[in-house]
């Protein structure tokens, strides 16, 4: 997810990791140019807050990952404590995660609505001048292992400041893949985020040959006078050569991911209006 949507900052809840390290960071990013901050779901705090410039703006930002209490008797507290910390005056807001609350009735289906645990949420937004940066194409970002329960609980929050910094934003929900959320990725309408990387599979290095067919693409002759570009170039051959492999020996596995992906998309959507039989 973090190689193909490229984002500045990524904000994880939940891990279920019991320590972390400057290596497994790295791994994630897949850079060493990368700091991070981590709170222990032991001490009773629902977020962090970082503060920080991005280049281009002068504007001081603060970026509140959170993890929203399920408790009712935390709730309060919870709100409490963020409306606190949101008293800090000349910076932007930027709060996003899992609330683990809903605004109105039809973000949830096939669950419970507590209309009173929503007006509290409603209240924090509206007294700290919050604006949600709305969600496209889909209604809720999390599934109920069943498949039966839809809510919307992820959200992007931020000040009007924050906001007016940019041309177009809004927030778009990432495939699930394994888990029970829908990462959600804000982004500039305007912003490129660049060509997607190479991608290689485990399977074809275990594949007899694979080795012989990388070492002839790279030392397939290229007519260039930079190293720099002689070396993209090699590089290019060796990824043509390993597509047209790979489509020969395995056929078109992109397209067949990506028609499973649709499918199952599909069937989500329609499960988000309507409640899905056994067999579909």
């Amino acid at each position: 997810m973090i190689a193909s949507a490229n984002p500045i900052i990524a904000a994880v809840q939940e891990t279920k990791c019991h320590k972390t390290s400057d290596r497994w960071i790295e791994f994630l990013w897949g850079s060493h140019d990368v700091g991070y901050v981590e709170k222990k779901a032991v001490e009773g705090e629902f977020f962090i807050a970082i503060k920080g410039k991005l280049a281009g703006h002068n504007t001081d930002i603060v970026v509140v990952n959170v993890y929203g209490p399920h408790n009712d008797d935390k709730k309060k507290s919870f709100w409490d404590s963020l409306s606190n910390l949101l008293n800090f005056n000349n910076v932007a807001w930027v709060l996003c995660g899992d609330f683990n609350e809903v605004r109105r009735c039809d973000e949830r289906k096939n669950s419970i609505f507590m209309e009173r645990r929503a007006s509290l949420f409603n209240e924090f937004i509206e007294n700290n001048g919050l604006i949600e940066i709305p969600l496209v194409w889909k209604r809720f970002t999390r599934i109920s292992d069943d498949g039966v329960k839809f809510s919307k609980v992820d959200r992007f929050l931020v000040s009007d400041n924050f906001a007016h910094m940019w041309n177009d934003l809004s927030v778009t929900p990432l495939d699930r893949k394994l888990t029970d959320h829908s990462p959600i990725l804000l982004k500039n309408g305007c912003e490129d985020l660049g060509p997607k990387p190479t991608r290689v599979f485990d399977v074809w290095l275990e594949e007899k040959g694979v080795e012989t067919i990388i070492s002839e693409a790279w030392n397939f002759n290229v007519n260039a006078r930079k190293p720099d570009t002689t070396f993209r170039l090699k590089l290019k051959n060796v990824k043509d050569r390993l597509k047209q492999w790979s489509r020969e020996k395995f056929g078109n596995i992109d397209a067949e991911i990506l028609e499973l992906m649709d499918e199952r998309r599909t069937w989500e959507l329609e499960a988000e209006n309507r409640s899905l039989t056994d067999a579909e």
